[in-house]
């Protein structure tokens, strides 16, 4: 590699620099094995999603031939508390040697209108509540059936009135899967743009430290090496997330998880992926300064770790407060904030709380702003990453040249 840095047209130099850092990264074993436990994780994640929504308490309920006029009344109650009920009709007998040995939570003996439960020790708080009900019910039949009228007409429009409630501000309507989808987004996003991040780094101070950099220029310019170790490192990234969110989407398929998720998986997917390229080139460009203003692996820390802390602010909201209240304004103000948008937008897509074209203009904003963050990237590179010594500062590297 000793042509002329002229010899080479803008974009074949940077084309160049890119498929060498393919070639180097794509079949590393730190790629290779980061990205299987990144798999290994989202498929568990996504099969405890599966067994947790699958791990509904059932109270299992007796009733004797007497009172199982109370089996209906029993399981729509429960339901109004978000119980599922399993009702049985048994001998008392049988009932009550099902209860001491725990195949049953309670057993009802009696009539529906004096009714009596029967449980092993302690009554569960739902049942106990249902029973209660019941039996107020019962007393208020009697109450009624005393004065001449109708329980039965009583009890229909009881059961049928309800509280005509109105908001002015209600809260966005958010299920289990759209918070599960929220946590693996902000969570894969991070990572990904972390590790990616910290690869530009690590490979700007790994060329000078070897002086490989000093060969490298001596084909192309600054700027093309620069944009080529970007390139080349977010397109090993891409495919890394490509890999990760058809893991999670075909495990959700596989495992069933679909059929009753409200998250819309292919918007939500495609906007991961629109938002790690949008957020991997802002901070692979930081990342890329960072690693110009030092010349030793052990000095990476102290320059990136401003950045990571700029990272991880977005992620702490995100998986934090994100999922639960995502229209909170500190939600909302950083998901429309540049750099800190990448990490919080995609949450409150994949949780339903953002429109579409609140998605487009932050989006927009995000793109306008790279071309300022290329020409700040290019000249402290540029001025940086042929000293070698101590570290030098930041406004030293805007200066010089």
């Amino acid at each position: 590699m000793s042509a002329d840095p002229t010899s080479l047209s803008g974009w074949g130099g940077v084309r160049l620099v890119a498929g060498r850092e393919i070639r180097q990264r794509i079949f590393a074993k730190s790629f290779i094995w980061s990205t299987v436990v990144l798999v290994v994780l989202i498929v568990a994640g996504v099969l405890v999603a599966k067994l947790i929504g699958q791990d509904t308490t059932v109270l299992r309920v007796g009733v004797t031939s007497q009172s199982q006029q109370l089996e209906e009344a029993i399981e729509a109650t429960a339901a109004s508390y978000g119980a599922t009920t399993e009702v049985t009709t048994v001998t008392e007998d049988e009932g009550r040697a099902q209860v001491a040995d725990e195949s049953l939570d309670a057993l009802v003996t009696g009539t529906p209108e004096a009714f009596q439960v029967v449980t092993k020790s302690d009554l569960d708080a739902t049942l106990s509540s249902v029973f209660s009900v019941l039996a107020q019910q019962a007393a208020l039949a009697d109450q009624i059936r005393d004065l001449g009228g109708d329980p039965a007409a009583v009890g229909a429009a009881v059961a049928g009135a309800s509280v005509d409630v109105v908001s002015l501000d209600p809260p966005p309507e958010v299920d289990g899967s759209q918070v599960l989808s929220g946590y693996i987004v902000g969570i894969l996003l991070f990572i990904s743009l972390q590790i990616c991040g910290q690869m530009v780094a690590q490979g700007v101070v790994e060329e000078k430290t070897s002086r490989v950099v000093e060969l490298l220029l001596a084909t192309v310019r600054p700027w093309q090496l620069m944009a080529g170790k970007v390139l080349g490192i977010g397109a090993i990234g891409l495919l890394q997330v490509l890999v990760l969110v058809a893991a999670g989407v075909a495990s959700a398929t596989l495992f069933g998880l679909t059929e009753t998720m409200k998250v819309d998986l292919g918007a939500t997917a495609a906007w991961v992926i629109v938002w790690f390229l949008v957020g991997f080139t802002m901070y692979a460009l930081l990342f890329a300064a960072a690693g110009a203003l030092v010349s030793r692996q052990e000095e990476v820390g102290s320059v990136t770790t401003p950045i990571l802390v700029l990272m991880m602010v977005p992620y702490i909201v995100g998986v934090s407060i994100a999922p639960w209240a995502p229209d909170s304004p500190y939600v909302q103000w950083l998901s429309y904030l540049p750099f800190t948008s990448p990490l919080i937008m995609p949450i409150r897509v994949a949780l339903g709380a953002v429109p579409q074209w609140q998605i487009a203009v932050v989006l927009l904003i995000n793109i306008l702003i790279i071309p300022v963050l290329v020409w700040f990237a290019g000249r402290v590179y540029s001025n940086a990453v042929l000293r070698t010594g101590g570290r030098i500062r930041l406004r030293e590297a805007l200066r010089a040249g």
